[in-house]
């Protein structure tokens, strides 16, 4: 079908599905297993099932063949009609859906996909002869191990040898390009390139529980006072409708004596993801960009609540062990207190770890 009998490599004629189409921060935590299965076997083909506002970072992912656009559930017959046409057309020899819906199962079912694997959740996965048992709600492991458990149990199914699992980042870039885009945002918004860039999320995207603008300013305000001859210039970044609340904390940080500017909007999903390879560090709560930050392999500082659900293990960026922090209310605060985590500790942990990279960039 798809491999030997005793293992080893596929044939390049191989083509695997792939499904997450939720939303960004879900899509870039799938990229760890995506780079894993590259990693195994360089010639499966790798084709992605993502929505239409995923599909400009599916598009830049090296780990990626092919970008199908899937329509959504509210779409109507003829595009759901469509999209299975096209998925039979695709002659897939196994689908892998990291995420599984009643919707997406129905299709990977009709396609005629011989091999069907999804987690062992809700009746959807009637539609799969493959399934993998995880109790994701647990929260015992991040969720991009979870979706590379996953990756390793599809190539068992199809008879690969696996291979080590590779390491960040898993959004690996050209050489020099972080040093090309903080040229260019130096030159556009008029800021120097020898102090320290911290990138400040404040947005949530409608989902994440976050701080509120205040505490990030009193975050901000000390950082700064921790950061003696080296102070940062912060950049204010925003989501969709976010904008009014990125220009108010810049004015806040600004009245304080810090040194801000926002992100002018870039054009498309695509080109803000690239912005971020300039940043020294990238704060958020649990958002998308933090997501797109660690992938890169940014230095990153997530603030989660206390829910098992969105717990920082659970959602853990998955850049490297000595690039990432996270806080989130204490024992005994409710789960979604955010003004119970101490932020003179957190300033400390931000400013420790910037000294540290620092540190690690002189010795080169």
């Amino acid at each position: 079908m798809t491999s030997s009998a005793n293992g080893g490599n596929p044939r390049e004629s191989t083509r695997i599905l792939v499904v997450r189409n939720d939303k960004v921060g879900d899509f870039m935590l799938a990229w760890p297993a995506l780079a894993y299965l590259k990693a195994t076997s360089p010639a499966l083909h790798i084709s992605v099932l993502v929505p239409t506002y995923t599909a400009p970072l599916a598009r830049l992912c090296p780990w990626i063949d092919e970008v199908i656009l899937d329509p959504g559930g509210d779409a109507g017959r003829n595009a759901q009609r469509s999209l299975l046409q096209q998925l039979r057309a695709g002659r897939f020899a196994a689908l892998l859906t990291l995420y599984s819906t009643p919707r997406i199962g129905w299709l990977g079912w009709r396609s005629g996909i011989p091999l069907r694997l999804a987690p062992a959740t809700k009746w959807a996965q009637l539609f799969y002869n493959h399934r993998v048992t995880q109790r994701r709600s647990r929260s015992t492991r991040p969720e991009y191990v979870y979706n590379i458990e996953l990756a390793d149990a599809l190539l068992l199914a199809l008879g690969v040898a696996s291979v080590a699992r590779p390491d960040p980042p898993y959004w690996p870039l050209p050489a020099g390009t972080s040093e090309v885009q903080r040229s260019r945002l130096a030159q556009e918004l008029g800021i120097a390139t020898s102090r320290p860039w911290i990138y400040l999320h404040a947005g949530s995207g409608g989902s994440a529980v976050n701080l509120t603008p205040g505490q990030y300013a009193q975050l901000a305000r000390l950082i700064d006072a921790r950061a003696g001859g080296s102070r940062p210039i912060w950049i204010m970044t925003a989501g969709p409708s976010e904008e009014a609340t990125a220009g108010e904390l810049r004015d806040r940080l600004e009245s304080d004596g810090l040194e801000a500017v926002v992100l002018p909007p870039r054009r498309g999903l695509g080109d803000f993801a690239m912005t971020l390879a300039a940043a020294d560090l990238f704060i958020a709560g649990s958002t998308g960009p933090l997501h797109i930050a660690g992938c890169l392999d940014r230095p990153t500082a997530g603030f989660y609540p206390a829910r098992r659900s969105a717990t920082p293990l659970r959602w853990q960026t998955c850049n490297s062990e000595s690039h990432r922090l996270a806080f989130s209310p204490p024992p005994g605060a409710a789960e979604s207190d955010m003004a119970a985590i101490d932020l003179d500790v957190a300033a400390t942990a931000i400013s420790e770890l910037i000294y540290r990279l620092e540190e690690a960039t002189s010795e080169f």
